[in-house]
C-alpha cells in the first residue's frame, strides 16, 4: 500500500507539498495549491489558526459546508481565491500555515525518534470500526470514533510509527431535525468522496487495491482509500 495516487480534488492536493517552488511564490495557482495541500491532510483539524484561515475565505459557506475545506475550495478558482486573499489580507497567513505543515511533516526531532525502538521497522497496526477526526469527515457516530481519532492524532504528534485501518461509510452519520409534529427525524446524506481528503491506494501496476473476503454468500470486495492524518496513514475499506 506504499504507492498511492490522488483521484479526487485534482492532483494538486498531494503534489503541492513537493511541487510548489517556494514559500514566497504566491501566484494564484500556487496559492490555490498550497491551500489544497493543507486541506488534503487532516493536520489542519487540530490547528485552530489554519481552521480560522479556511473559515475566513468564506464564513457563510464554511458553516453551510460543515467546516469542510475541500468542499469549500472546490467552489473557488485560483483567481477567486487570490481576490479573496487580497480583500482579507490572507497571503501571509496562507504562507505561514503552509510552512507549518511542511515543517511538521519533515520534523525529525519527535518523541518516537528516540523512544519508539523496534517500531521503526515494525509499525503499530491500529484497527478501529470508526475514526472521528473531524466533523467534515462523517465516518463515525460515537465515542469510539472520537477516541480512535484522538489516538492517531496523538500518534502523529509524537511521531509514533503507526498505520491505522478502518471502514469508509457512505452514510456514516446523519443530520437531525424536528418534523411538524415535533418528532425527531434523521436524514442520512451520502458522503461524497470528492469532498474528502482521501486518495485511492494503488498497487505497483497503478490499479486500485481491493481486498477480498470469502463469505458464505460469496466473495466480498472492498476498495481501499488512504487518508493522511498528520504523519499517520489511515486506510479505509470501502
Amino acid at each position: 500500500m506504499s504507492q498511492t495516487e490522488v483521484v479526487n480534488h485534482d492532483e494538486a492536493t498531494s503534489g503541492a507539498l513537493r511541487n510548489t517552488k517556494s514559500y514566497d511564490d504566491m501566484t494564484a495557482q500556487t496559492m490555490y495549491e498550497k491551500c489544497l495541500a493543507m486541506a488534503g491532510n487532516l493536520w489542519w483539524a487540530w490547528h485552530p489558526e489554519v481552521v480560522n484561515l479556511f473559515r475566513d475565505l468564506d464564513p457563510i459557506r464554511w458553516r453551510q459546508l460543515d467546516h469542510n475545506p475541500i468542499a469549500l475550495l472546490r467552489e473557488f478558482t485560483p483567481q477567486r481565491l487570490e481576490m479573496r486573499a487580497t480583500e482579507m489580507v490572507l497571503f501571509s497567513r496562507i504562507n505561514h500555515a503552509y510552512r507549518q505543515l511542511k515543517e511538521y511533516m519533515s520534523q525529525k526531532n519527535v518523541w518516537a525518534a528516540t523512544a519508539a525502538g523496534v517500531l521503526g521497522a515494525k509499525p503499530v497496526a491500529y484497527f478501529s470500526a470508526e475514526f472521528g477526526i473531524h466533523e467534515s469527515v462523517p465516518i463515525y457516530s460515537g465515542g469510539l470514533g472520537v477516541l480512535s481519532g484522538d489516538h492517531i492524532k496523538s500518534a502523529s504528534g509524537l511521531g509514533v510509527p503507526l498505520v491505522a485501518m478502518g471502514l469508509y461509510y457512505t452514510q456514516g452519520y446523519f443530520k437531525q431535525r424536528l418534523d411538524e409534529h415535533g418528532y425527531q427525524v434523521e436524514e442520512y446524506i451520502d458522503t461524497q468522496v470528492e469532498n474528502l481528503p482521501v486518495q485511492s491506494a494503488t498497487g505497483k501496476d497503478g490499479k486500485p487495491i481491493t481486498v477480498t473476503i470469502e463469505t458464505r454468500n460469496g466473495p466480498l470486495h472492498a476498495r481501499v482509500w488512504l487518508m493522511n492524518v498528520g504523519r499517520v496513514k489511515l486506510y479505509l475499506l470501502d
